[in-house]
């Protein structure tokens, strides 16, 4: 408690600096206190800030304090100034063209995600099946199946009235079984497929995405890791999960690339591997990424594909480096607004992974590390789904898919 009143004091102080500006809509500009020049961006809707300080441990800052803090002096005819500090409260609103777009949009999702779905299963090439024995699944249906499973956000069982109504729809000849769903999970084969399919998703945004954000998020499993601490002298355990590394597009936040992997893994090299997976399906004019993927390899990895990155320096970074670091580090030190209006829209890549789980769940159901991974990619393309539902309603957009080889 004591700390939220140190920052909301530090906050109202800091509110008497007339260089605290509003950029744009609901972006701010605070300047920084313990540096000469530049400041941070608080972004009033999406309650952020770009400083270390809410970046690092989510909690309100100084700088957002110093924005609601607006303060109003009256001078009297003595010559007397009278101070009242209000909060103030900044509400974004829609024209009505847009909710109307909306509702339509939310109306139709479900049965449109299905015929998107079906459109985009349509290119998955089968391999063929040798010998005389029963007929697989075909491989469209299964990966309908998966995907419409993990729609749904129940079992598979309880999933099985959705995949028999798809069917008598037409976007299978076949209902697969739960179980043989499982088992489709837990091949790995059907990983690259997944991954190729969520990439595939986000192409027909090309025409509107030209900015791009990366970042990470966590999913839990229903696995634990027990072992005996000796230090401690107990038994410890830790709850399992698996990491999502993706790259969006900040317009419409769909999801251009995507690559999951263990808890373990560290952020920084899956970097240039996400540009070029959205390379290969979008022109990049800009990505933005937070300080943990900050490095030489990273930022010329985004310029060889003809964006500029914006990736913050660390407090102990040097100007010496590549020309593509040198290039940042100036333009970080010395136009501090001008690089924090841009790196501003890393955040909807943070609003990415909450709308992703809010509809389609933190965690995953599947036991088997590789059904894991498959299961949060078919998260991944639920959620594009989503994305191409609203963009043919608000943007007028005909989603076409290319074929994908299984």
């Amino acid at each position: 408690m004591q700390t939220t009143d140190a920052r909301q004091e530090k906050g109202r102080q800091l509110s008497n600096d007339r260089r605290i500006k509003r950029v744009e809509g609901a972006l701010w500009f605070v300047p920084s206190q313990t540096q000469n020049a530049g400041g941070y961006l608080v972004n009033v809707l999406a309650a952020s800030c770009s400083c270390p300080d809410h970046e690092e441990r989510r909690c309100k800052c100084k700088h957002q304090w110093a924005v609601e803090y607006v303060q109003t002096v009256d001078v009297a005819a003595d010559g007397s100034a009278t101070v009242t500090e209000s909060v103030k409260v900044t509400r974004k609103t829609y024209p009505q063209a847009s909710w109307s777009a909306y509702n339509a949009a939310q109306c139709a999702e479900k049965a449109t995600a299905q015929a998107l779905l079906r459109g985009l299963c349509d290119g998955i090439v089968s391999p063929a099946q040798a010998g005389r024995g029963r007929r697989r699944t075909p491989l469209a249906d299964a990966v309908y199946g998966m995907v419409t499973k993990v729609y749904t956000t129940v079992s598979g069982r309880r999933a099985t009235t959705d995949l028999e109504a798809c069917t008598d729809a037409g976007h299978m000849a076949k209902a697969p079984g739960y179980n043989t769903l499982f088992d489709y999970f837990e091949k790995p084969e059907l990983t690259p497929l997944l991954t190729t399919l969520v990439e595939e998703s986000a192409a027909p945004l090309a025409c509107v995405e030209s900015r791009f954000a990366v970042d990470s998020t966590g999913f839990g499993t229903a696995t634990y890791r027990r072992w005996y601490d000796h230090k401690y002298g107990r038994e410890m355990k830790e709850h399992g999960w698996v990491k999502a590394h993706a790259m969006v597009g900040t317009t419409t936040n769909v999801i251009t690339a995507i690559h999951v992997t263990d808890s373990d893994a560290n952020d920084s090299p899956e970097l240039p591997a996400l540009v070029a997976a959205t390379e290969r399906r979008f022109a990049l004019a800009e990505v933005s990424a937070d300080k943990a993927y900050l490095s030489h390899a990273n930022l010329a990895a985004i310029e060889n594909v003809g964006a500029v990155p914006y990736v913050p320096f660390k407090s102990n970074s040097k100007s010496d480096g590549s020309a593509a670091w040198r290039r940042m580090f100036g333009l970080f030190m010395y136009r501090q607004a001008e690089f924090q209006a841009h790196y501003h829209h890393r955040s909807n890549v943070e609003a990415t992974f909450s709308a992703m789980k809010r509809k389609f769940g933190g965690s995953v159901r599947s036991k088997n590390p590789t059904a894991q991974v498959n299961e949060v990619l078919c998260k991944a393309l639920c959620f594009n789904l989503t994305c191409l539902v609203h963009a043919i309603h608000e943007l007028d957009i005909e989603p076409q898919f290319a074929q994908v080889a299984s």
